[in-house]
């Protein structure tokens, strides 16, 4: 005889602890999609974002003015972070392969790769600090004093580094001849 249990509903304490109301997971989500993270990490990063606001509400601090603003540049961060890791085992990899006799390289791997639009690859082409205020000025929508304030540098770096990025970006979309 199998047991069945019945699924628990969530009961309204339950709701009123989480500190991510689902514009803030949509917004949280937007940011680490935008930034690079695969759609099967989506949820790991929203948890992370959950965890370091709880952390910081424990230890009684509250984000700046604006918990929207600290989530976004939390998962800013965390996406930053996950593009660092991902280097690292790709540079592990490249090691590893260098390390395997000849004529033992796995076929398709290099068809399995799925090609991303031209503004993701873009977006992946920029350095960290460029990204980073790339999706927090036009997917998360922070206006530039709170980015500047959020990353603690001055607003002027923040202008300076959007002013690199869109160059860049609008350089790549001409060679790709997307526009």
């Amino acid at each position: 005889m199998a047991v069945v249990r019945k699924a628990r509903r969530p009961a309204a304490d339950d709701a009123a602890d989480d500190p991510l109301d689902a514009a803030l997971v949509d917004r949280v989500r937007a940011v680490l999609a935008l930034g690079g993270v695969p759609h099967a990490e989506l949820q790991d990063g929203v948890q992370q974002v959950r965890l370091k606001l709880l952390e910081s509400r424990a230890k009684g601090r509250e984000p700046l003015r604006s918990t929207a603003a600290w989530c976004a540049v939390v998962a800013s961060n965390i996406a930053v972070d996950w593009h660092r890791d991902r280097r690292r085992r790709e540079r592990l990899d490249e090691r590893l392969t260098a390390l395997r006799p000849w004529g033992t390289e796995q076929p398709g791997v290099e068809e399995a790769r799925v090609l991303t639009l031209s503004v993701a690859q873009g977006l992946d082409a920029l350095p960290l600090p460029q990204r980073q205020v790339v999706v927090l000025r036009f997917y998360a929508d922070l206006p530039v004093a709170e980015i500047a304030e959020a990353l603690e540098i001055p607003e002027g770096t923040v202008k300076s580094r959007l002013h690199a990025a869109v160059r860049a970006l609008r350089a790549r979309l001409h060679t790709d001849e997307v526009v």
